[in-house]
């Protein structure tokens, strides 16, 4: 029977999701990527799921691609390890309706570190070192790039690309790459600071957020004011916003954040 290396768990609206494959530093193998994909699908298509996280086993998050199975991959002809690939999976997490937090349990390198980036708000501890080393075997941060330039900006991506020099969690919270470096005893702590603070937000209203994050930048500036003109007076219309101003007045907690401190 095989072992299951990646890992989903529910409870109270939140799916923690975490990998768990320590004989290969949690590298995306054929069977993690394939599970890491399946437990996401679930996740984002369960009503009850308001918040996604992704975690690690262990002292590392990601190690990037499995380079065992890569090789392997590349002699028998094929670029791909699976019918699932890593684009998938990052493409769910950037474009999921649902907030999905990063707890970065340890170091990330290559597309562990696409991973890291594809989530939308994120804690790592303090310890954790960071890399995007493609070019010292040949190979370049092709896929991940589509997550990491948002992020880090042409000017620090040039330099992080083609040096491939590690970095620490501090550097990587000034790149923008992850929001918090925090020692490993406040992980939990800041992680559920992060929660707290989503189930705050109307779930409706919190997926509109994170789309006006992921479009607006790339519109012209006329066509952005009119379509987000359009999308603000849809909001103020809809039932969360009744709720939400009913709830402002009545000075009580909204429906979707009663019990929430």
């Amino acid at each position: 029977m095989t072992t299951e290396l990646v890992h989903l768990a529910v409870a109270d609206g939140i799916a923690t999701i975490t990998l768990d494959s320590p004989h290969n530093r949690n590298a995306l193998s054929r069977q993690l990527t394939g599970e890491l994909w399946g437990h996401l699908q679930t996740a984002l298509s369960d009503a009850g799921v308001r918040i996604v996280v992704l975690t690690g086993s262990g002292t590392v998050f990601c190690s990037g691609a499995d380079l065992k199975e890569q090789r392997a991959a590349n002699e028998a002809g094929s670029g791909q390890l699976g019918p699932v690939g890593v684009p998938q999976i990052l493409m769910a997490m950037w474009e999921s309706p649902k907030p999905i937090i990063g707890r970065i349990n340890g170091s990330a390198r290559a597309g562990g570190l696409g991973l890291v980036a594809a989530c939308d708000i994120s804690a790592a501890v303090d310890t954790a070192t960071f890399a995007l080393s493609e070019v010292r075997i040949g190979v370049i941060p092709a896929v991940i790039s589509v997550v990491l330039l948002p992020k880090l900006g042409l000017a620090k991506a040039m330099e992080l690309f083609i040096g491939g020099e590690p970095f620490s969690a501090a550097e990587a919270v000034a790149y923008g790459i992850t929001n918090a470096s925090v020692p490993g005893s406040n992980l939990d702590i800041a992680v559920a600071r992060y929660v707290a603070m989503l189930r705050k937000g109307a779930p409706g209203a919190v997926a509109g957020a994170k789309r006006l994050v992921r479009d607006v930048p790339g519109m012209p500036m006329a066509e952005a004011f009119e379509r987000m003109a359009a999308l603000s007076a849809r909001y103020f219309a809809s039932d969360e916003a009744r709720e939400g101003m009913t709830a402002f007045a009545e000075k009580r907690p909204p429906a979707w954040a009663e019990g929430v401190e």
